[in-house]
């Protein structure tokens, strides 16, 4: 894999002088959508960063002869045969490419010896689960039926979002309400009208991790999207994730804008009831004509706003929702090919139960761990058709969902000096992921090199998600119910960005982008999606 660290980069951690059409907070993948699609038609756009690279979760990082994606597994919907796919392309001017995963995609290792593959066909995939469940026929073919009528629905909930909070109170009953049927149901309830069989439940849910919420807490039209998202396949970006940034940003910078790193945003300047800018934490004042914010709406209400507006009605019900599970990540660099031991581009999901309902691995500082209860891996080096098959040092990571509260003593320590304790936690889960994954594929176990483990502590540094959620707010019943959940604000000239005003995920985020562009910019920016995204 590339290290992405060749020619100009479009950002610095210089700020050029304004004036600005527009500062964008945040340059994860909503943010630079937003930023991006601005600069489309025309707009000066900063987009602002604290980190000290830009991507949030897209971001790269690298060791020496080592490079990983913190976010990027799995990617669906992104060719020219889907309109997302479109949109992402003209926005980077064709210049990010995408590479199928292969035939498969998903690989799921349950008790029992039990494995199913999910594949890049929707017909292979109905056979697939026949296969495994030859009496469950009826349920399956219900499953794909609500999948794809689901997926459908969701078009004109994009579209009633928006509308401002007090044009929802109208339009939503009437553009949504077959979105907002399925929203506000749980997966559970539903799958349990649909079959009795909890093994099928279980695999028919076994991609929850791509969205951070159990059947029983999730709403189903977050469970249907996944679905729908990979039913033709799963796709990575050439070059590693990094381009991502590369590609959006230079859009940005060629219509006059620019991406500040390491430039952290304190608080949203708002006077007379108008978003004007932004106060750094150094103290400096950066002001423009508007402000979308892609840190999150509830990072935005319990961080970023001012206090007054903080404590208003709207921003109270935001600041009650709860957060998406944390989770840890092993950073893995092998010496040698790990296809040798079994390793693809696909990615293996190995379960330790069939339940679903297992939300995070219990661990605290003081106990030794136990066996997680799932390990999602992947092995980015093998997916990236840059990446020299013949070259020695390749990557891998393991990633599972862990309670933040097991971490949280730590979130304000600096990075790098969280002490011995903290240390001596992330050898003990080190040791027993790397345990776990190598009884799984024993041959990887002499190809390890490096091993680094990144904590919800971590996360919280680097992208500051509220708890260190990878996913931002879970995706529950009641966060669909709430009204203030879209891309224009409360406040005059401050807007949301990203995948809380969307859904999950990197094209969840995506979307979540456009939508607070066009929110901003009605006209010019339906007519220029028009021709693209129709």
């Amino acid at each position: 894999m590339k290290a992405d660290d060749e020619g100009e980069r479009p950002w610095s951690k210089d700020i050029p002088p304004g004036p600005w059409d527009y500062i964008v907070i945040g340059s994860g993948m909503g943010g630079m959508t937003s930023a991006a699609l601005l600069a489309s038609l025309g707009r000066r756009v900063l987009v602002l960063e604290q980190h000290y690279v830009p991507g949030g979760f897209t971001h790269v990082f690298k060791r020496p002869g080592f490079h990983w994606d913190v976010g990027v597994h799995a990617v669906g919907e992104v060719t020219t045969h889907t309109a997302t796919g479109r949109i992402l392309r003209e926005l980077t001017r064709g210049e990010l490419e995408w590479a199928p995963l292969g035939g498969v995609y998903d690989r799921f290792h349950f008790p029992d010896d039990f494995t199913i593959e999910f594949p890049d066909s929707p017909a292979l995939f109905r056979e697939n689960l026949i296969d495994a469940f030859p009496n469950e026929r009826e349920a399956i073919d219900g499953y794909l039926h609500l999948v794809r009528a689901v997926a459908k629905e969701m078009k004109s909930y994009y579209l009633a979002r928006l509308f401002g909070p007090s044009l929802g109170r109208v339009v939503d009953p009437v553009l949504a309400r077959g979105a907002q049927r399925w929203l506000t149901k749980r997966t559970a309830d539903v799958l349990r009208e649909l079959t009795s069989d909890p093994k099928l439940r279980a695999v028919l849910t076994s991609q929850w991790g791509y969205y951070g919420s159990t059947p029983s807490r999730s709403s189903f039209a977050i469970q249907a999207l996944v679905a729908k998202h990979f039913m033709h396949g799963a796709y990575y970006p050439v070059g590693g994730a990094g381009r991502i940034a590369r590609g959006l940003l230079a859009t940005v910078e060629r219509a006059g804008g620019w991406t500040a790193i390491r430039t952290d945003v304190e608080q949203i300047l708002v006077e007379n009831g108008r978003a004007v800018g932004v106060r750094l934490r150094d103290g400096r004042e950066v002001r423009s004509k508007r402000v979308i914010s892609a840190a999150g709406v509830l990072s935005t209400v319990t961080r970023l706003l001012p206090p007054p507006y903080r404590d208003d009605a709207w921003a109270r019900e935001v600041a009650e929702l709860p957060a998406a599970p944390a989770h840890v990540c092993l950073y893995l660099g092998f010496e040698g090919n790990p296809r040798e031991a079994g390793a693809t581009a696909a990615n293996e999901w190995f379960y330790e139960t069939w339940d679903m309902e297992e939300d995070a691995w219990r661990v605290n500082e003081r106990d030794a761990p136990p066996r997680a209860s799932v390990l999602y891996c992947s092995f980015p080096s093998q997916k990236d058709p840059e990446h020299d098959p013949d070259e020695l040092q390749h990557t891998g990571e393991i990633v599972t969902f862990v309670p933040w509260d097991s971490f949280s003593k730590w979130k304000d320590a600096r990075w790098k000096k969280r002490g011995a304790e903290y240390d001596a936690f992330k050898d003990r889960l080190s040791e027993q992921l790397l345990s776990q994954l190598t009884a799984r594929m024993p041959g990887l176990a002499p190809k390890v090199k490096l091993a680094e483990l990144g904590t919800p502590v971590s996360t919280h540094h680097f992208v500051r998600p509220v708890e260190g959620s990878i996913y931002g707010l879970e995706p529950t019943a009641r966060r669909f119910h709430n009204r203030w959940l879209r891309p224009r604000a409360p406040i005059d000239g401050l807007f949301f960005s990203g995948s809380e005003v969307a859904t999950v995920g990197v094209i969840g985020a995506m979307m979540g982008g456009v939508l607070a562009a066009v929110s901003a910019e009605p006209v010019e920016a339906v007519r220029w999606l028009r021709p693209i995204a129709m």
